[in-house]
């Protein structure tokens, strides 16, 4: 074969592998912008969002993405449909579109989101972290980047609180919500849910039980030093006579007493019946969890409850580093402890509802003048005997015999209708009240001899002819005697003119102080 004729020859062999070899360069370059586009986050890859670049890179960059033709995610470990694949399913090369490279360049720069993108420009302080030059192309570089940056991969507990550990109740009875309340002082109405989480002292009281009298000292002091520690005094005012259900008879004991906590006023004996109390005074203490964890009945065993209540104001999370000194029981008159003989005049009622009730429990009564049980609630002509039994209330005159007292029926001159006792104790006191409003005299005598300073309870009076009385104007408890030391089986006559003068109760002390 001629030259001309092989020229001829390898003329269009030659065009044909300049092109060939075109083609082969620009898969080459078409491959490498792949390569890089899909090294990227998913989330940032400008190339996704590039209609030019996806038309160039279509098949292929969705076989290396695990992605399948819907654009769905495929488990490239995952068998295969049943179906068959047909051609249109096999990959294809997608047409290739010429583009400059650097515009793929360009474009994988522009797209970024800010915060992907770390350099001194945002951070001028370089506190940040360290600017990247390139892409981490190893994991050795990626772990050198988090260990220069901590800040930038935080814990995903880092913020979480620890869970609080499970708090065991304590066992015992629930505390019973107050029901059937008349009325509230010192307070809106509470509820003992809305108390959880504080120590709740429940006092059920009565104004004129000199029992519960004697214990609102303390009651005063714990109030003073654990209010603000979370103790909640609570008390539940359940009347023993009548007029203590009257609400300004309860509120202006309140006050003369220097009562300050919420008292609601239990008139008809619910929250009474829902504790299944007896006792004036008694003491519930519930922790914070609305458990009753100790009761007291009665006076005395102060220390023992205040020692309760730190206790559970501690488990309450009270801080009580102080150490107070704990009170003590009132202290017995040492004339009564030194008696070999001592005997104590118990609690005496006049109205016949108590004294018919001990009748017929078999025990004796606290009036024993036949006369008392033959009409009552009518009025009554005694005569009282010159020598008194001890320990028995006796009337001498017109009596009108009711239900929680005995009163004087009628206007006298002379002080003759009286009421005497015989008496052990070292202090006396009298429930008394006036129906009319108005004051009203009563003289006071012992052993037939006037009081005098050394004797009298603080209700009395001295005149100026030394005459000793009480003036009573509302209904409540009088102290009338308080002798210098015990005493045993004096006679106590009380006498009045006036048709309000009203006996309801007496009662008696044998503490070196108090009533």
């Amino acid at each position: 074969m001629t030259a001309p004729q092989r020229s001829q020859i390898s003329r269009p062999f030659r065009l044909f592998a300049l092109i060939l070899a075109g083609v082969t360069i620009m898969t080459v370059l078409l491959a490498a912008g792949c390569a890089t586009s899909s090294s990227a986050p998913a989330a940032s890859d400008p190339a996704a969002s590039d209609p030019a670049i996806e038309a160039a890179t279509g098949a292929t960059a969705a076989t290396s993405a695990n992605l399948d033709s819907s654009g769905e995610s495929v488990n490239p470990n995952a068998a295969t449909q049943p179906d068959a694949p047909s051609a249109a399913s096999e990959t294809v090369p997608a047409p290739l579109v010429e583009q400059p490279q650097t515009a793929i360049v360009e474009a994988a720069v522009v797209n970024k989101e800010p915060d992907a993108v770390i350099n001194k420009e945002a951070d001028p302080s370089g506190k940040k972290g360290k600017e990247l030059d390139s892409e981490p192309s190893s994991v050795g570089e990626l772990a050198a980047l988090v260990e220069a940056n901590p800040t930038e991969v935080p814990s995903a507990d880092a913020s979480a609180d620890p869970p609080e550990p499970e708090r065991e109740i304590a066992e015992g009875p629930l505390a019973a919500e107050p029901v059937g309340i008349n009325a509230w002082l010192n307070s809106d109405p509470l509820t003992l849910e809305q108390l959880r989480g504080k120590v709740v002292l429940v006092d059920f009281w009565t104004y004129t039980c000199i029992n519960c009298i004697r214990t609102f000292p303390y009651l005063k002091l714990w109030n003073s030093r654990y209010a603000d520690d979370g103790l909640v005094i609570l008390g539940v005012h359940t009347p023993e006579f009548e007029f203590e259900k009257d609400y300004d008879n309860v509120r202006q004991a309140t006050m003369d007493n220097g009562i300050v906590w919420p008292v609601a006023q239990d008139n008809d004996f619910h929250t009474w019946r829902a504790y299944n109390n007896r006792f004036w005074p008694a003491k519930y203490l519930v922790d914070r969890d609305g458990v009753i964890r100790y009761t007291h009945f009665g006076e005395g065993a102060y220390a023992e409850t205040e020692r309760q209540i730190r206790d559970l104001l501690k488990e309450a999370g009270a801080d009580l580093s102080d150490d107070p000194e704990l009170p003590e029981d009132q202290q017995f008159d040492p004339a009564f402890l030194g008696s070999l003989d001592a005997e104590v005049t118990p609690e005496l009622y006049a109205g016949y509802q108590r004294n018919f009730n001990t009748v017929m429990s078999g025990i004796r009564p606290y009036i024993i003048q036949t006369a008392y049980y033959q009409n009552p609630d009518t009025v009554v002509n005694f005569d009282a005997p010159e020598e008194l039994e001890p320990h028995h209330i006796y009337f001498n005159g017109t009596w009108l015999v009711e239900s929680e007292r005995t009163k004087h029926a009628r206007v006298s001159d002379d002080y003759s209708d009286y009421i005497g006792l015989r008496y052990s104790a070292k202090s006396v006191n009298a429930v008394l009240t006036s129906d009319t409003g108005e004051d009203y005299r009563v003289r006071v005598t012992l052993d037939g001899e006037y009081l005098t300073e050394a004797n009298k309870g603080v209700d009395i009076h001295i005149g100026e002819d030394g005459e000793s009385y009480l003036l009573v104007d509302e209904p409540r408890l009088y102290e009338i005697i308080d002798s210098p030391f015990y005493t045993q089986r004096q006679e106590l006559r009380l006498s009045s003119n006036s048709p309000d003068f009203g006996l309801f109760a007496f009662t008696f002390g044998i503490y070196s102080e108090g009533p």
